[in-house]
C-alpha cells in the first residue's frame, strides 16, 4: 500500500476558508464514507471495530499496511483497531479522543470547520514577541475557549505570538504535555478540535500568531500501544525515556512520515504559524538525511507563501541548524531557545550557583558573550556537564535566538516551581527583563510574567497508582543532590506532582491584576514592548551578525550591534549592586533607561538602550 508524499497536500476541497490535510494513515472522510489506514507489521491481522456494528477485517497491503472503507460513515463515528489477542487500541493518528488515551477514537471531518480569516499568512519573524502558556493553567477553566477570552489582554500587552505548551493527547486530566501518546489529537481536557481552531482563528483576527510545542523525541509511557503492533522503537539509541524512536532503521519510513506529517498537519489543517520542537538533541538518527533536516525541508516546501517559523530546543547548541542563506532567510530552523542567556541573567539577578548555574555564575565573559553573540559556550568544555558544548555563532544574526528570563522549564524544574520574582528584588528583575525585551534576540515571556504573578508553576501530571508513585519518588530523588534537600524531611516538602492540588496551584490568579502593584508590572511590560515595536523591530532585519561586547565590571557590560548601512543598537547594563563607570554612551537620546543611567556611570541594576540611525 503506497502513499507517496507527493500525493498528499493541504487542500480546501473546493470550499473557501476550509483546510484539511490528506494523511497517509488514519481515518479519512470522503463523499462515499470513511477510509481507515493503519500500519501494523508486527501482527497477522487487524479488525476495525465500530460501536454497534460487526468487526470489519482490514485488508492487508504491503509492508504491514491495513485498510478498510466503511460506506456511508462520517464524522462522529467511534472506532478502534482490534489486534489478534483481542485487545482494542486507539488509532495512533486519531484526530480526537473524547474518552482519553485508552478510549476509542472519533472520526473528525476537518472540512466542516470554515475559517473566518483564511487569508492570514502570518507575520515576519522580526516582529515576534512570544508568550508561552499552558492551556490548562492559563485560566481557571483551563480550556481553548477560555484562552480565547484572554486574547485582547495579550494583544494589548504587545505580544505578537502565543506559544502553546504541548496539547497532544496525554493520560488523565492534567499534564505538562510532554507525556503525550497520540500526537494528532488535541487533548479533550482542553476542548474539541474545533475549539482549538476557533482559538487560532480568533488570534489571527487580532494579528496574533500561534505556535505549538511538539514532542518528537519520545512517546509517553501511559497509553502508548505502539510497541504492540509496530516497530517504532529501537535499542540502538538510548534516550532519557528509554529506547529511542526508530528514525533510521530498515522499517523507519512510516515512523519518519508519522512525525513529518504531524508537523505539516498542525501547520496546515490547524493553521498554526510555527512549531517549537522539544529537546531535539534526543532525536537520534544516523541515516544520511537526519529527520530534523527532512522535516524542515518538507515544511518549507509545503508552506510557501506563508510566514511559518520553526523553533528548536537543543541542549547541544548546534549552530549549523540555524544557518541563513544568501537572502538571510533560515535554511532549516528559524531560531533556538537560548538557555545560555537565561542562565547568565538568572545567576546575575538571584546569585544562585547550584547545579548547571555553576558554569555561569559570576562569569562576566559568559554574560557578555551570551547577550552579544547568542551561545555563551561555543565549543568549550562545561565543567558541570563534563563535556564540550556549542559551536561558533559568528555567522548567525541575533534573531536566531529566543531570549527569556522565565519559561516553563526554568520555573517548573525548580523544586517548588517558584518564579524569579520570588527570589530576586523587583529592580533586579526589571533590569534583566529590560535586557531581554529590547535585545535584538527574539523575546519570550512566560504566562503571568507580565504582572509578576505569584502563582508557582510546579511540575504536574496524572497517572495510575504504580506510575504515579514512580514519578513522585523520581521527582524527589532529582533534588537529593542539592544541599538544601539532603535531608529526607526537606524532600518531603517538595509538592507531589501527581496531586491535583499541585496542578491547581499553577493556575494563574487573574484577580491579582486588579492590585496596584501587579497592574504596575503589567503597564511596565506594555511600555517596554511598545518601545521594542517602534524603535527596535523596524531595524532588526539590518542586524546581520552578533554584537561586540565590552566588560565594564563584574556584571556590567556594553554591547553594540551594527546595522547594515550604518548606525547601530547599543546596550549599557549593570546587573549588580555596585555602581560602575559607563565609559561613555552614544551621542543620542536613549530609547529606554531602567535605573540610574548616564554617560559617566551606571547605578545598581541599571540598563540603557540607544538606537543610532545610519
Amino acid at each position: 500500500m503506497d502513499h507517496p508524499a507527493s500525493a498528499r497536500r493541504d487542500h480546501d476541497h473546493g470550499r473557501p476558508g476550509v483546510f484539511a490535510r490528506d494523511l497517509p494513515f488514519g481515518a479519512a472522510c470522503h463523499d462515499a464514507g470513511v477510509t481507515f489506514r493503519f500500519w501494523a507489521p508486527k501482527v497477522e491481522s487487524v479488525d476495525l471495530v465500530i460501536k454497534g456494528s460487526a468487526p470489519v477485517p482490514m485488508a492487508t497491503g504491503a509492508d504491514g499496511w491495513r485498510e478498510a472503507t466503511v460506506p456511508g460513515a462520517g464524522a462522529g463515528l467511534r472506532y478502534a483497531y482490534r489486534l489478534p489477542d483481542g485487545r482494542e487500541v486507539p488509532d495512533p493518528v486519531s484526530r480526537f479522543q473524547p474518552d482519553d488515551v485508552h478510549g476509542r477514537s472519533e472520526v473528525i471531518d476537518p472540512r466542516r470547520f470554515a475559517w473566518a480569516h483564511p487569508d492570514w499568512k502570518g507575520r515576519p519573524w522580526e516582529e515576534c514577541v512570544i508568550y508561552e502558556l499552558h492551556v490548562g493553567a492559563f485560566t481557571p477553566e483551563g480550556t481553548f475557549q477560555a484562552v480565547r477570552g484572554k486574547l485582547d489582554h495579550l494583544a494589548s500587552l504587545g505580544v505578537t505570538a502565543i506559544q502553546l505548551m504541548p496539547i497532544a493527547d496525554f493520560p488523565g486530566r492534567r499534564n505538562w504535555g510532554y507525556d503525550g501518546v497520540l500526537p494528532f489529537a488535541p487533548d479533550s481536557a482542553y476542548g474539541r478540535p474545533e475549539d482549538l481552531k476557533a482559538l487560532i482563528d480568533d488570534a489571527h483576527g487580532r494579528g496574533l500568531m500561534v505556535f505549538l510545542d511538539v514532542v518528537y523525541n519520545h512517546f509517553g509511557p501511559d497509553g502508548n500501544y505502539l510497541p504492540l503492533y509496530a516497530p517504532v522503537f529501537t535499542d540502538r539509541h538510548r534516550t532519557p525515556w528509554g529506547g529511542g524512536v526508530d528514525f533510521d532503521g530498515p522499517q523507519s519510513r512510516p515512523v519518519r512520515d508519522l512525525v513529518i506529517e504531524n508537523a505539516l498537519y498542525w501547520l496546515q489543517e490547524y493553521r498554526f504559524d510555527g512549531l517549537r520542537l522539544d529537546a531535539v538533541h534526543a532525536i537520534m538518527d544516523d541515516s544520511g538525511n537526519h529527520l530534523l533536516r527532512e522535516l524542515a525541508e518538507r515544511v518549507h516546501a509545503e508552506t510557501r507563501g506563508r510566514s511559518v517559523h520553526l523553533i528548536l530546543e537543543n541542549e547541544e547548541n548546534e549552530p549549523e541548524l540555524l544557518l541563513r542563506g544568501e537572502d538571510e532567510r533560515p535554511l532549516l530552523y528559524t531560531a533556538q531557545w537560548n538557555d545560555d542567556v537565561h542562565h547568565v541573567l538568572h545567576t546575575a539577578v538571584t546569585g544562585e550557583a547550584a547545579g548547571y548555574y555553576a558554569d555561569y555564575a559570576g562569569d562576566a565573559a559568559r554574560l557578555a558573550r551570551a547577550i552579544a553573540e547568542g551561545f555563551a559556550f561555543q565549543g568549550e568544555v562545561m565543567p558541570y556537564r563534563g563535556s564540550a558544548r556549542g559551536g561558533s555563532t559568528a555567522q548567525l544574526p541575533p534573531t536566531a535566538f529566543v531570549s527569556f528570563i522565565q519559561n516553563h522549564d526554568q520555573v517548573g524544574n525548580r523544586a517548588f516551581g517558584d518564579r524569579i520574582t520570588a527570589s530576586a528584588r523587583a529592580e533586579a528583575v526589571r533590569a534583566a527583563a529590560a535586557v531581554s525585551l529590547l535585545s535584538p534576540q527574539i523575546p519570550m515571556l512566560f504566562m503571568g510574567e507580565e504582572w509578576a504573578s505569584e502563582s508557582p508553576f510546579p511540575f504536574f501530571c496524572e497517572f495510575g497508582p504504580e506510575l504515579a508513585e514512580a514519578v513522585r519518588t523520581g521527582r524527589r530523588a532529582e533534588f537529593a543532590r542539592f544541599p538544601e534537600f539532603q535531608d529526607e524531611a526537606a524532600r518531603e516538602r517538595i509538592p507531589d506532582p501527581t496531586a491535583e492540588a499541585t496542578f491547581l496551584s499553577a493556575k494563574l490568579d487573574w484577580d491579582a491584576l486588579r492590585e496596584p502593584a501587579h497592574a504596575a508590572w503589567r503597564d511596565w511590560y506594555a511600555r517596554i514592548l511598545a518601545v521594542r515595536r517602534s524603535a527596535v523591530v523596524p531595524r532588526l532585519a539590518t542586524i546581520r551578525r552578533g554584537g561586540t561586547a565590552r566588560r565594564l565590571g563584574a556584571a556590567a557590560l556594553s554591547v553594540r550591534w551594527d546595522f547594515q548601512g550604518g548606525g547601530g543598537l547599543t546596550l549599557l547594563a549593570n546587573l549588580s549592586d555596585a555602581r560602575v563607570a559607563a565609559l561613555g554612551a552614544p551621542l543620542c537620546e536613549p530609547i529606554w533607561t531602567e535605573g540610574e543611567v548616564s554617560v559617566d556611570a551606571l547605578g545598581p541594576w541599571s540598563v540603557g538602550w540607544w538606537v543610532e540611525a545610519g
